[in-house]
């Protein structure tokens, strides 16, 4: 019986915020994978592991983890004045599919160094020494984000003192402004109010802020669900039932935002939209053993990502935090103490974090200008990643 051999495709590893992918350039991507469709998911699948069904990805390049099963594509701007479209594919680790309905917040911040290396920004517009600013065309989203790079001695500069909870060790800072950030087209609350009823079957009526920046977000009060908000990952993930419920809950949001039409279309749609509990703040033991003080955030958040709670926090889940905080009368505003607020440090499993935002009405409407965020990301590996040649 003859097999195939297997091929190699340009590809390089990077950390992004707390979160690692696979990136490619569109154009090194096999011809029948550069274009959307079952041959570029095939191939993301082979090349993340997937789908395992002992869910550790050994036999590819994902970690088992939904911060860890990412692929990112990079190619030309399709949009005036903007140096690279970025194409984000979460990859399932048991299931044969790849979610496009979403952005990844973390790996943005790898998406400006990755633009530069990979020959996507113009030489004129890198600084010997200083930073550079990549205009991102966020093409699963349709938004713009503005990363902001370093640079020294006219190359990307990765190492550095930055510290960022979640991530073991320091590096260098990279700003990251996510421009108009609602999630695509409509409305930022897309039922028409700050907070809503949701009714879930069996679980009962819980109120929930569901909002649309960063990525689409269903916000819960943690006491409502049983939880105090200082849950660290193996709590949650450990109890079967609670996932399901965090599941149904997810699924019951997405039908009331209008993202799915029916309960089931929910299985195949893990990316979006997110589910978050909150609490007013309250001292505990971070997941690196560090005591984080009732007095060092606002608010706690826990968020869950692809059916499970993320170790620290997803950056497209920190926008809608703060912006959601910015906005007076939300869940995520209540627990953090009312009132008017440009930035806010929220708590997560890991540690801290810090996201600004701006939020203001027009005609009625809540409508979000900017959130940032500061994060850090560098090259993991780089070379080619092998895959069979009939896997695709």
């Amino acid at each position: 019986m003859t097999h195939k051999p297997q091929i190699k495709i340009p590809a390089t590893y990077m950390r992004g915020g707390t979160s690692k992918g696979v990136f490619f350039r569109l154009q090194d991507l096999p011809e029948s994978c550069q274009t959307p469709g079952e041959a570029r998911d095939k191939l993301l699948l082979r090349v993340i592991g997937s789908p395992d069904p002992y869910q550790k990805q050994i036999d590819g390049m994902g970690g088992a983890t939904s911060s860890t099963s990412k692929t990112v594509i990079l190619a030309a701007p399709t949009q005036p004045d903007h140096d690279v479209d970025y194409l984000f594919g979460q990859v399932s680790i048991d299931k044969p599919f790849v979610d496009w309905s979403g952005n990844c917040g973390n790996l943005t911040a790898a998406v400006g160094a990755f633009a530069i290396n990979g020959g996507f920004v113009a030489k004129d517009r890198i600084p010997e020494n200083g930073t550079a600013t990549v205009r991102i065309w966020q093409a699963n989203i349709k938004k713009t984000i503005i990363a902001r790079v370093p640079i020294t001695n006219g190359e990307v500069q990765e190492t550095g003192d930055f510290e960022l909870d979640g991530v073991t060790f320091p590096a260098a800072e990279v700003q990251v402004e996510f421009m108009d950030p609602a999630d695509g087209e409509g409305a930022m609350f897309p039922t028409g109010n700050l907070v809503d009823d949701l009714e879930v079957p069996d679980i009962g009526t819980l109120k929930a802020t569901m909002i649309n920046a960063g990525i689409p977000t269903i916000f819960l009060n943690a006491e409502d669900i049983g939880y105090k908000g200082t849950e660290l990952q193996d709590y949650i993930n450990s109890n079967p039932e609670a996932l399901t419920m965090f599941e149904i809950i997810r699924a019951h949001g997405a039908l009331k935002m209008g993202l799915i039409q029916n309960l089931e279309e929910a299985a195949s749609r893990q990316h979006t939209p997110k589910v978050a509990f909150v609490a007013k703040p309250s001292e505990y033991v971070s997941s690196s053993g560090k005591t984080i003080g009732a007095g060092d955030v606002d608010v706690l958040v826990r968020a869950l990502s692809m059916g499970k709670l993320h170790h620290a926090m997803m950056g497209t889940a920190a926008v809608a935090i703060a912006t959601a905080a910015a906005v007076p009368g939300t869940l995520v505003n209540q627990a953090a103490g009312g009132g008017d607020r440009a930035s806010v440090t929220f708590g997560h499993p890991s540690g801290t974090l810090q996201v600004g935002a701006e939020a203001s009405q027009v005609n009625g409407q809540w409508t979000a200008t900017k959130a940032i965020m500061s994060r850090s990301a560098r090259v993991l590996m780089e070379g080619w990643v092998r895959v069979p040649g009939d896997s695709f």
